[in-house]
């Protein structure tokens, strides 16, 4: 499209819109997106075992964690086991702990005894409702 200027020049007008600087940033988003969302999982590493029978998780849940060196997590949060009681009480928010579902991931080189230490906790809580996470075992490699 071309229209006259005021001193009788002919000139076209700038109809066309500059992508690449859009493009661009689009581009860094993807970028920033791709390495975080990763971590944005699970900010406590823990290798579950495997079995046979694996339940997929759907709802949320509140997820009591005990990594390889035998830490306590309440979510993502460090807490000390004999708080552990006073602090799935809080998380429940309406105090009704009886029908309260807990999620239980331990690494699979905690030993026994932390394991039964952290479950009698929850258990002194109220909590019976008690769901241990684990990972399919891969059927091809068979482990």
């Amino acid at each position: 499209m071309a229209f006259t200027t005021a001193n009788g020049r002919t000139q076209t007008s700038l109809a066309e819109i500059n992508i690449t600087p859009l493009v661009d940033v689009v581009l860094v988003l993807l970028v920033i997106f791709m390495i975080s969302a990763p971590v944005l999982q699970s900010g406590i590493e823990v290798a579950v075992p495997k079995t046979r029978t694996v339940k997929e998780i759907t709802e949320q849940r509140v997820v009591v964690t005990i990594d390889r060196d035998q830490q306590v997590f309440l979510g993502d949060s460090p807490v000390n086991i004999h708080d552990l009681g006073q602090k799935l009480h809080e998380a429940s928010g309406s105090g009704d702990t009886v029908k309260q579902v807990i999620y239980l991931r331990a690494d699979e080189r905690v030993p026994f005894g932390a394991f039964a230490s952290v479950m009698d906790a929850v258990k002194q809580a109220g909590i019976t409702n008690i769901s241990i996470v684990t990972q399919p075992v891969d059927t091809k490699t068979g482990k």
